[in-house]
């Protein structure tokens, strides 16, 4: 797999492994090895299989790591852990994320969505959107979910981005962690002493007795990166994808169809593509082909979504397809609890941005985008736009 690359151009090379070798062997940076599963019904399958458990891709993506990937979750960290505690963290977090609460948070999300596109109005043409507007609106929106205070938020920003870089040393990467971990003990300390009406303020309030310092600050760490970086780069890409689909953007001015667009936005691009790993607990048969004990698999979500048994014409992107459930946000126990919060963010943010500059349009051309590399979310590194 390319280091850097469009992800708009992978569509012949995920066919090839789903005809050809839907589970196969692949070597990761760390040195380790895993199957790779590109098809989407064995994806859903090791998605749900509890002979399964749940690992960190970050670090077995990232070269030079020492235990291939098995480290203990820390507290908090859901996206690692399996049932029974991830099922005890996940039920207080539930309520957090239905449709009604974002029903509820819309206001707020739409403010910060017409904040950014006054501070691109009065800056003018060209800006760079992904610093501009994809990158500040998530980190805005999750910041007022949470509760971070306003003055912190650009250090926030700067370790959030960093974590996700694979470029990273493991020093590095865990001296990130030891300061967002300290941050958040900061926080914590001060939701208990002074309760407020935000996501980690209702979680001391209503579960403070269950849970401890370390477990509050680990699902705010955990959310703050989750709910950060896949949006801001779903919001590019979904915003490059589109201008250069002329016709599909001028359907999305249709209020009617900004539902189903935003769904196959997140099908075709799929911008966590290759962070869903897993480890046997036993031997496991995937595909035909016999998975051991202790060996590594690493789901494709992004090839599960251009799988041509589940979506007719799956390497082409058409707003106005016949809706079909997608991986983009995961399956099963661990798909994404923010998935509502995210959804919301897309369909508040690309109507806004098309109607306040109907005349948009990259301001260089596209040969000359460059994309984010080693990453474990796809996103274009500058996206420059005028209007």
């Amino acid at each position: 797999m390319a280091e850097v690359f469009c992800p708009f151009d992978v569509g012949e090379e995920f066919r090839w492994l789903r005809e050809h070798a839907p589970v196969s062997r692949i070597d990761l940076p760390s040195g380790a090895q895993a199957w790779f599963v590109t098809r989407q019904a064995d994806a859903r399958q090791v998605l749900t299989d509890g002979r399964f458990r749940s690992v960190d891709a970050a670090r077995l993506m990232r070269p030079g790591t020492t235990d291939a990937g098995v480290a203990e979750p820390g507290p908090g960290v859901l996206l690692f852990m399996d049932p029974p505690e991830h099922t005890r963290l996940r039920r207080m977090l539930a309520g957090n994320f239905t449709v009604r609460r974002m029903d509820q948070f819309r206001p707020v999300v739409e403010s910060i969505v017409t904040a950014q596109l006054d501070e691109m109005a009065r800056r003018g043409g060209p800006v760079d959107f992904v610093r501009e507007f994809a990158l500040p609106v998530p980190s805005l929106v999750i910041c007022e979910l949470l509760g971070v205070p306003y003055a912190d938020r650009a250090e926030f920003r700067r370790r959030t981005a960093a974590q996700v870089d694979l470029a990273m040393s493991e020093e590095r990467a865990a001296a990130l962690w030891a300061e967002s971990t300290e941050y958040m003990a900061r926080l914590v300390a001060d939701k208990r002493a002074h309760p407020t009406d935000d996501l980690l303020g209702r979680l001391v309030a209503e579960h403070g007795h269950e849970l401890s310092d370390a477990e509050l600050s680990g699902i705010g760490i955990f959310l703050l990166g989750a709910g950060y970086e896949t949006t801001a780069n779903m919001l590019a890409l979904g915003l490059l994808l589109l201008l250069r689909h002329p016709d599909q953007l001028a359907r999305l001015r249709d209020a009617a169809v900004v539902d189903r667009a935003v769904e196959e936005l997140l099908r075709y691009l799929t911008v966590v593509n290759n962070a869903a790993m897993r480890q046997a607990r036993e031997d496991v048969e995937i595909g035909g082909q016999l998975v051991g004990a202790g060996e590594f698999v690493l789901v494709s979500l992004g090839s599960s979504n251009r799988d041509d048994a589940v979506y007719d014409r799956s390497d082409e992107f058409d707003i106005d397809r016949s809706p079909a459930p997608h991986l983009a946000f995961g399956h099963g126990v661990h798909h994404c609890l923010g998935a509502p919060l995210a959804r919301l963010e897309l369909q508040v943010a690309y109507p806004a941005l098309l109607a306040r500059f109907p005349d948009l349009r990259l301001a260089v051309p596209f040969e000359d985008l460059e994309y984010l590399p080693r990453t474990l979310v796809h996103g274009v590194r500058k996206l420059p736009v005028t209007w």
